[in-house]
């Protein structure tokens, strides 16, 4: 008998892993992934950061828990899966989210940004999704892992800011999740992006500080910018059962955007 919705998007007794979950759209998809009855290990670099998260988390009756590492460091994302395995047993969500970014024009752009850019961005999900696949989604034949890439991967920076490497990266992330979910279907296991666009997060301050939320809002067909709550249903349908036949595809959550000719 098929489930009902509300059985398809429960998660009560999975594990899931969020890169960045300290704040902001990480924080976010964490506080879906809980209310839906996941239990949630955090990281992100700050352990003060963390630990007012996972205790935000904790108050609403959220299983929280965290570890501070820097995805951009190899060494740090070996002992951050194997210390969620030890402490966790499995992961069956992984939301890679981490990530950087560097204002500066394409001609000037500093070798040493760009490869802060692409090792967190890029490198760093590859490779924490490599640890966790290898060690708990493969062996389990099953697992989703939800990649967060950006509008600003599906074309050019309309709005003139100078953020070649951002972009570049999170177009990377689009096809890394199509060229994952082609090879690790088989093992049952789902690879998506999610593309936000304008949010009030850090990573967006600059950008707001330079054009005035008004001029931002404008862009957007629906006059608004993303708020506290408008991830977590992609979130959601990825990360559940609802999403089972749901592979290699990105979804931008974006106000309607990336929907205009131009951007």
């Amino acid at each position: 008998m098929a489930r009902s919705v509300q059985q398809l998007f429960d998660l009560t007794g999975q594990t899931a892993l969020v890169t960045g979950g300290s704040r902001g759209l990480g924080l976010q998809m964490a506080q879906a992934l809980g209310e839906a009855g996941a239990r949630v290990m955090l990281t992100s670099r700050k352990a003060a950061d963390l630990e007012q998260a996972a205790a935000e988390l904790q108050a609403q009756g959220i299983d929280a828990r965290w570890i501070a590492a820097d995805c951009a460091k190899e060494e740090d994302i070996a002992r951050l899966a194997s210390e969620t395995l030890q402490r966790m047993g499995h992961v069956d969500i992984l939301v890679n989210n981490a990530g950087a970014s560097w204002g500066a024009p394409a001609e000037d752009h500093p070798l040493a940004a760009w490869d802060k850019v692409m090792n967190l961005n890029v490198r760093g999900y590859f490779l924490l999704s490599q640890a966790i696949a290898k060690h708990s989604m493969i062996p389990r034949q099953s697992g989703r892992i939800i990649n967060i890439a950006s509008i600003a991967g599906l074309g050019g920076n309309p709005v003139g800011m100078k953020t070649i490497a951002y972009n570049t990266s999170k177009g990377a992330v689009l096809n890394f999740t199509r060229a994952l979910a082609g090879e690790w279907g088989v093992h049952g296991i789902t690879v998506n992006a999610i593309c936000p666009g304008f949010f009030r997060t850090k990573m967006a301050e600059v950008l707001i500080d330079t054009l005035g939320e008004d001029e931002m809002k404008r862009h957007a067909p629906l006059r608004r910018l993303g708020d506290d709550e408008d991830l977590k249903g992609i979130t959601m349908l990825y990360a559940s059962a609802a999403g089972k036949h749901i592979t290699g595809q990105w979804m931008a959550v974006d106000g309607g955007v990336s929907a205009l000719v131009g951007g």
